[in-house]
């Protein structure tokens, strides 16, 4: 897939008339600081058009970006730390939930994204089977593969493997932009 158009359409934090004119849904969803909007950035090869930030929880809704006039990539607030206090902290979990979980929208994928650096916490074992649950498209990033030592690159991600099971699992740098086709290639 090429992408030729980008656009922002909004921020929602429930129901939207936005997404129901029947374009497909790529919800992009993970712990705190794993770079949710970072991943989106690489894709759509602009660096600043979802806004990254090293504090976590600086995604407060979700970000709906229009591609190629097509479909939309939803980037979903992170699950997990936050700095904010705990009423915002729940607030943040019920957008995620109402939307993944509770709305009758339908999502052609959804791209739970991980640290690769750091593996697969207890957080995204219960996203994972949350999704299962709900029978949703998953498609696995492990994010942040520049920051694993090359000698410890294939036991990582051996152990990530291990312990996510049979999904298909694409090793990615945003800051590299490796892994890019192949995520492309899977949303598409």
């Amino acid at each position: 897939m090429h992408i030729t158009s980008i656009k922002f359409v909004k921020g929602i934090i429930g129901p939207d008339s936005a997404l129901e004119n029947n374009l497909a849904q790529v919800a992009f969803v993970g712990r705190s600081n794993v770079g949710k909007s970072s991943v989106i950035n690489s894709l759509t090869r602009q660096k600043n058009l979802a806004r990254i930030s090293a504090r976590p929880g600086r995604t407060q809704e979700i970000n709906l970006f229009l591609i190629n006039n097509a479909f939309y990539l939803l980037d979903l607030p992170g699950y997990g730390y936050a700095k904010a206090p705990e009423e915002a902290q729940l607030e943040l979990k019920k957008v995620i939930h109402g939307y993944l979980f509770e709305s009758a929208y339908v999502q052609k994928k959804v791209v739970l994204i991980i640290d690769a650096n750091v593996g697969p916490k207890q957080l995204d074992f219960e996203m994972l089977k949350q999704l299962e649950k709900h029978n949703k498209n998953i498609v696995i990033v492990a994010n942040k593969i520049d920051k694993i030592k090359p000698s410890e690159y294939k036991k990582q991600l051996a152990d990530i493997q291990e312990k996510i099971g049979p999904y298909l699992i694409i090793p990615y740098s945003a800051k590299n932009n490796l892994g890019r086709k192949e995520l492309l290639q899977e949303i598409s």
